[in-house]
C-alpha cells in the first residue's frame, strides 16, 4: 500500500511549488527574449544566443555552483541582497532561480520557433495600417504565438519538476524547507531500507510528468485544430 510520510508530502508541494513559479517568472522573459531573437537584429546576437544555450550543454552541478558564486554572501549580487536583508541561498527561492535558469532555454526555444514561423506578411501589414510594435506584439504575433508559448511553458514545468543537480548546491537538502522530490528521492536511495519510499516518489514523480505532457498534447492538438 502507497503511504506518505509528511516530509514527503512536503516534497511534493515543494517541488509543484518550485515549477509553477519558475515557470510564471521566466515566461516574460522568455517571451521578451524570444521576440528580441525572431525580429531584432543587434550586435552580440550570437554570443546572446550561444548563452542562452549554454545550461543545455553545462552539467547542473555547474549550474549550481556558479549560481552560489553569484547569490552567495561573498558575491557581487549576493552581497547586495545580504546588505539588504534579503536572503536567498539555502531557501525555496534558490531552488526556483535553480530551475528557471535550466528551463529557460526550453522555454525561449519553443517559443521563438512559434514566432519564426509566423507568416511576415501579417506583420508587414499590421504596421502599414499603423499598429505599434506593442499592438502588433499584443494582436498579432503573442496569439499566433500561443501554441509555442504553451510548449515552453509545459516542457519548462516538467524539467523544473525533475530539477536535481543545481538545486541541491544553492538550496541545499533540507526537509520541510528545500527538499523538492528529487532530492527526496536520493536521499530514501542512499538510506538502508529506503527503496520502497524512493520508488513511491518516483511513481508520483513520473505521474505528474505523464499528466505534464498529455496537457501538453491535448492542448497542441486543439490550438492545432482551431488553427
Amino acid at each position: 500500500m502507497i503511504s506518505f510520510t509528511p516530509a514527503d508530502i512536503d516534497a511534493i508541494r515543494l517541488s509543484a511549488r518550485v515549477a509553477v513559479a519558475a515557470t510564471l517568472v521566466s515566461l516574460p522573459f522568455g517571451v521578451a527574449v524570444a521576440y528580441a531573437m525572431s525580429f531584432l537584429s543587434f550586435r552580440g546576437k550570437t554570443l546572446l544566443e550561444v548563452l542562452l544555450n549554454l545550461p543545455l550543454t553545462l552539467p547542473p552541478v555547474v549550474i549550481g555552483y556558479l549560481l552560489l558564486l553569484l547569490l552567495g554572501k561573498r558575491g557581487w549580487l549576493g552581497g547586495l541582497l545580504d546588505a539588504a536583508g534579503i536572503r536567498i541561498i539555502f531557501t525555496w527561492y534558490a531552488a526556483v532561480i535553480a530551475s528557471a535558469v535550466v528551463g529557460f532555454p526550453l522555454l525561449v526555444r519553443s517559443i521563438r520557433i512559434a514566432m519564426e514561423s509566423i507568416d511576415g506578411r501579417l506583420i508587414q501589414a499590421s504596421r502599414t495600417l499603423g499598429a505599434r510594435w506593442f499592438d502588433t506584439l499584443a494582436t498579432v504575433i503573442l496569439p499566433l504565438s500561443l501554441r509555442g508559448i504553451v510548449a515552453g511553458s509545459s516542457l519548462m514545468f516538467g524539467r523544473s519538476l525533475g530539477e536535481f543537480g543545481a538545486t541541491i548546491i544553492v538550496a541545499g537538502n533540507i526537509p520541510g524547507a528545500t527538499q523538492t522530490m528529487p532530492l527526496a528521492i536520493y536521499d530514501y536511495a542512499s538510506s538502508p531500507g529506503g527503496e520502497q519510499a524512493a520508488l513511491t516518489l518516483c511513481l508520483v514523480s513520473a505521474g505528474l510528468s505523464l499528466a505534464v505532457l498529455f496537457l501538453h498534447e491535448y492542448v497542441g492538438s486543439r490550438m492545432g485544430r482551431r488553427d
